[in-house]
């Protein structure tokens, strides 16, 4: 029988989530339920009281109502929470989580479901959905129904979102197992608007070698998603040709996968092939979102909602420094892939991104500072062209191989 962990503030939730037990135990689904709340009593009974949960997370109910901090509260709580359900999965007693709630009660059980392995079903019903998804769900695979109306009490709109949402989790549960560990060696590739032709090229170069290819869009959650994978153990082998994030990360765009971009694959050891995509832009959205600080810069509007930022000498300096500072920790085989005639489809000459003196700046700052456990290679071609790519499907396989 599967087992579906239900994590709430049932001081305040309580018959939405007696609702929802029974609507599970009714379709063969084992649940187990969680009292993440500290103002009241539930008015249902409990399999992990608030008690437990305050304690795990390194306090006591008593103390939380007595210190009357709601955001401590919160963040205690939600500490509890995550160690009962990695304790819950360690013992084989979590299929999937659910969980209802407003800010509160979701900030609480998205943690826990956010620290849950790719493939484990995570439903969140909640308030905010519509303003906060992109925190929520941080780089996993959760699954967010908007509740539209207040979770206050069952009515004819309430328990009809609801219900869906159990019912989502009842069918992934009752579902047919698919094995999320292919038979072939996964790669993961990083690519970008600008960097598309040379990662298609490369997809189809390895796919015929018999691996499969992940591809991750370069917009800061992809960057994340990524990263968060390759920790997880799905991945093989790493052709991150297109690193643009760390230009977001240290000059200040939209799109910044934060600090630990292009460090997973040196942390667990897998061979990687690095490139320079898309070095060339920072990311904005509308021209107006620019600050005002960058005012006088060069710009390239690739639509509407989308403005693109030339990187200067002096940024691409510390970009580069950067990626060698990472580079220089990884415990596998890694090469440094650098396209001499363009680092992005836009960065080539007679396009509005082409800079020689901020190419020049980013490649001798690389050459300069280049770990030792770092192969630099340095091609005649543009990122898109094909001989490039095909240089770093050679390169990252002759790696995987071992050769």
């Amino acid at each position: 029988m599967k087992t579906v962990i239900l994590v709430g503030t049932l001081d305040t939730k309580g018959i939405e989530y007696q609702f929802a037990r029974d609507r599970f135990q009714k379709a063969g689904i084992s649940t187990i339920l969680i009292n993440a709340g500290i103002i009241g009593e539930p008015p249902t009974s409990v399999d992990v009281t608030a008690i437990e949960i305050a304690l795990l997370g390194g306090s006591t109910l008593s103390e939380l109502r007595a210190k009357n901090d709601r955001g401590s509260a919160v963040s205690i709580m939600t500490r509890g929470v995550q160690e009962k359900v990695r304790q819950l999965r360690a013992i084989n007693q979590c299929d999937g989580i659910f969980a209802l709630g407003g800010s509160g009660g979701s900030t609480i059980a998205a943690a826990a479901m956010r620290d849950l392995p790719i493939g484990v079903p995570k439903i969140l019903v909640s308030t905010l959905v519509t303003s906060n998804a992109a925190a929520f769900i941080g780089e996993s695979d959760m699954i967010l129904f908007a509740s539209v109306v207040d979770i206050a009490g069952l009515n004819s709109i309430s328990s009809k979102i609801i219900t869906n949402a159990i019912d989502a989790m009842i069918g992934i549960l009752n579902g047919a197992v698919v094995n999320l560990i292919s038979t072939k060696k996964l790669v993961a590739a990083s690519m970008f608007g600008v960097t598309t032709k040379c990662v298609t090229n490369a997809r189809s170069k390895l796919e015929q070698l018999g691996y499969e290819v992940i591809t991750f869009h370069m917009t800061g959650s992809g960057g994340r998603s990524m990263e968060s994978l390759i920790s997880q153990g799905f991945i093989s082998g790493v052709l991150d040709i297109t690193t643009t994030e760390i230009c977001d990360e240290i000059v200040g765009g939209s799109l910044s996968a934060g600090p630990n971009r292009l460090t997973a694959a040196g942390a667990a050891g897998i061979p990687q092939v690095v490139s320079v995509g898309a070095l060339d832009m920072v990311n904005f959205g509308p021209m107006a979102s620019v600050p005002n600080k960058f005012q006088n810069r060069k710009f390239y509007a690739h639509n509407e909602n989308v403005t693109l930022m030339r990187t200067t000498p002096e940024e691409c300096q510390k970009i580069a420094m950067d990626i060698c500072a990472k580079l220089s920790k990884a415990k596998a085989p890694v090469a440094l892939m650098i396209p001499l005639r363009g680092i992005s489809a836009i960065a080539v000459q007679g396009e509005p991104f082409y800079d020689r003196s901020a190419d020049e700046s980013l490649f001798s700052t690389l050459r300069k500072n280049i770990p030792s456990n770092v192969e630099l290679i340095e091609v005649d071609f543009a990122i898109n062209d094909e001989e490039f790519s095909s240089a770093c499907v050679s390169k990252l396989t002759q790696y995987m191989e071992g050769k």
